[in-house]
């Protein structure tokens, strides 16, 4: 059964090491699945990501910046996403076009309207089956990274804390326009916690 599983979240929730753990627990359960990432996810697309996150662009025009994340998106899906689903396959994926909206839409102010439409046309209206929103303090996820020495800083880590705020409040707007596929998780638990919640709302995602 193919299915189209998105994490979403602010810097720092954690979303990547419950990726892991889901799974890890979905292919001892005999389910082929596939885990990618956005911006990236392909050369092309990994391409694009190092001049989004690349540090040494803090000029770049919040447009510029949506259409980018677009172009990037657009590739990700024709080469990875779309492929893996035709071929019965679990994907999941470490953001999506919800962080377009939440970032470039609500915190760069452009407007989740205007962003979405950009979107509609790079993903021909794919949206996901299940979106997993990792909820989270943006203070506390920005002490998670600053805490962990082995993880990338890039440039969206170093907005001020104003900008990591929006993009919480913009999440969680969304989580309740698009109610049938968002889950919201409450990240400050452990991880073996927000491992469960997780995996729970996919498993009934996926009896359904």
């Amino acid at each position: 059964m193919s299915l189209f599983i998105t994490l979403e979240g602010g810097e720092g929730s954690g979303k990547s090491t419950v990726l892991r753990n889901i799974v890890s627990a979905l292919e001892k359960e005999g389910y082929a699945v596939i885990t990618t990432r956005e911006p990236g996810g392909t050369p092309i697309s990994e391409e694009i990501r190092n001049v989004i996150l690349d540090k040494k662009n803090t000029d770049m025009d919040p447009r510029t910046e949506a259409l980018l994340y677009a172009a990037s998106r657009r590739q990700h899906l024709v080469q990875k996403v779309w492929p893996a689903l035709k071929e019965g396959k679990i994907v999941l994926c470490d953001r999506y076009l919800d962080s377009s909206l939440a970032y470039q839409g609500g915190a760069r102010n452009l407007g989740i309207d205007e962003v979405l439409s950009i979107n509609m046309f790079a993903t021909e209206g794919t949206f996901p089956d299940i979106t997993l929103l990792f909820d989270l303090d943006p203070e506390v996820g920005l002490s998670r990274i600053a805490a962990n020495a082995g993880r990338e800083v890039n440039r969206l880590d170093l907005e001020k804390i104003e900008f990591h705020k929006q993009v919480r409040a913009t999440f969680l707007s969304l989580a309740k326009r698009y109610s049938d596929r968002f889950v919201v998780l409450d990240a400050s638990k452990n991880v073996e916690d927000v491992t469960a919640d997780a995996l729970a709302a996919i498993k009934a995602r996926l009896e359904k």
